[in-house]
């Protein structure tokens, strides 16, 4: 998995430009919840760019205290058991970047974050990039690529999934595809609703926002 938040404010565009992609998309002035929030390089771009009320929910006590010398409000906790301690429309925005394939059930924890949230965004990489498919097929082997990067016995990704699988979970718990980013090789296009066949099989990661239904 990419390192969930391994750039530094102002490196943003090299390493983690899904980072900025996010930012743009969080109404100025609101209430954020950022989880798995890392060292906090969001959160700082989300406080200092969009003047944005926010908090994080970080598992690494290593990441915790990165962001606390930030400045940052984030506290210790884990995505998969902590969000119930949350209240009901508690924040404007709930935003999980690269996280999601490495909690044990993304489907709950997507569920606790549309009770949470009025608007979600999720980044997550895509396993049915082409490269993935042609590594598979051809080689045999989990593939590893620049959003894939651990080999499969070191990688925290538990529940690797495509475009379509997520959106097919979107489905499920009832949210609606506001929009979608893809992104591929450092260029980002955003479409309006699902992604497509083509998407799916073009894109290396995508950048969902979402909303109630």
């Amino acid at each position: 998995m990419i390192d969930p938040k391994a750039s530094a404010h102002g490196n943003l565009a090299s390493s983690r430009i899904d980072l900025q992609l996010i930012a743009n998309r969080v109404e100025p002035g609101t209430k954020v919840l950022d989880i798995g929030c890392g060292n906090g390089a969001l959160l700082d771009l989300l406080v200092s760019d969009r003047q944005v009320d926010a908090r994080g929910l970080e598992l690494s006590q290593k990441g915790v205290n990165a962001c606390v010398t930030r400045g940052l409000s984030v506290v210790q906790g884990n995505a998969d058991t902590d969000l119930s301690y949350y209240p009901d429309n508690g924040f404007d925005t709930v935003i999980l970047s690269q996280t999601l394939q490495a909690t044990q059930k993304p489907l709950e924890v997507l569920s606790e974050m549309a009770r949470i949230g009025e608007r979600l965004i999720v980044s997550i990489p895509n396993f049915g990039h082409w490269r993935v498919r042609l590594d598979l097929l051809l080689k045999g082997r989990m593939p590893i690529t620049g959003s894939l990067a651990a080999s499969w016995y070191e990688t925290a990704n538990i529940h690797l999934c495509t475009l379509r699988d997520f959106t097919d979970l979107v489905d499920q718990i009832g949210l609606q595809v506001e929009s979608c980013i893809t992104l591929s090789n450092g260029r980002a296009r955003e479409i309006s609703g699902k992604p497509s066949a083509r998407h799916n099989l073009l894109a290396q990661q995508g950048v969902f926002v979402l909303s109630r239904g």
